[in-house]
């Protein structure tokens, strides 16, 4: 099974998400909190919206936000309009935990980036395009 394209894909990614967890654990923060915070806007972002970038129901978010709202990174708001809507807002420390989280991927692209040639860049994105288009196909066959 070594072989497969998913092996690989998924291997890399266990690789890749260690990485992150360890250097935002540096900073107080995991990796899946670091994506939260780079996903929520300047003018609040829906539970919803949210949940769906994680691929979880609204209701399974809630334990992870009500812990980064303990920690002061969030607050959570009641949409006006729609009281059924809830938006998240980052507070101060959540704008500076954000910075971090964006300074540690960030970094990490450009080494990357180094490291491979422009065709290299280029066939990278081009493969993962097929992949990501592949998986879309099948998902939509699945909900078909």
């Amino acid at each position: 099974m070594k072989k497969t394209f998913d092996y690989h894909i998924k291997s890399t990614w266990h690789l890749l998400s260690k990485m992150y967890n360890l250097k935002a654990m540096q900073h107080d923060i995991s990796q899946v909190i670091g994506y939260v915070l780079i996903n929520i806007e300047k003018e609040g972002t829906p539970v919803s919206r949210l949940a769906d970038l994680l691929g979880v129901e609204s209701t399974s978010l809630s334990r992870l936000l009500k812990s980064m709202e303990k920690k002061g990174l969030i607050e959570r708001t009641t949409c006006e309009d729609d009281k059924r809507v809830m938006r998240v807002y980052l507070t101060s420390e959540g704008v500076r935990k954000r910075k971090k989280a964006r300074e540690i991927i960030l970094t990490f692209n450009e080494k990357l980036a180094q490291r491979l040639s422009e065709p290299e860049k280029e066939n990278f994105l081009k493969i993962f395009t097929h992949v990501k288009e592949l998986i879309q196909e099948e998902i939509e066959a699945i909900d078909n």
